[in-house]
């Protein structure tokens, strides 16, 4: 099993940025990639963006591509979220999670993770 353990979430105003981390420890070797996901009250937990630990692959949502930029740090065991021109809409608990398989398709699915961080809340005023 794979421990995660997230942090760096916070409130701020739109338009503001912030860093999340999430720090992976255990059985790291069987985890192949990593992902984002959030969920706000009243809605699924939905795919937010993944990268795979080997060559760093990355896949997001289009709701965030081009504000979100999500990085691994293979040595640290520690995945990151930029999350850049936050909007209110981005207001959710984010949860980092490990796969041990990777590509587009099976990583935007959240039944495809297998361990899963408690999560961190990222709260967006307007």
């Amino acid at each position: 099993q794979v421990q995660l353990v997230e942090s760096g979430g916070g409130l701020v105003q739109a338009g503001d940025s912030l860093r999340l981390s999430c720090a992976a420890s255990g059985r790291t070797s069987r985890s192949f990639a990593m992902g984002w996901f959030r969920q706000s009250p009243g809605k699924e937990r939905e795919f937010v963006a993944a990268v795979t630990w080997s060559i760093g692959v990355t896949y997001y949502a289009n709701s965030v591509k081009g504000r979100f930029t999500i990085s691994r740090d293979n040595a640290k065991n520690t995945v990151y979220l930029q999350m850049n021109t936050l909007k209110p809409e981005d207001t959710a608990v984010y949860y980092c999670a490990s796969a041990r398989f990777g590509g587009d398709s099976y990583l935007r699915s959240r039944e495809n993770y297998d361990s899963w961080g408690r999560g961190t809340q990222v709260t967006v005023s307007s």
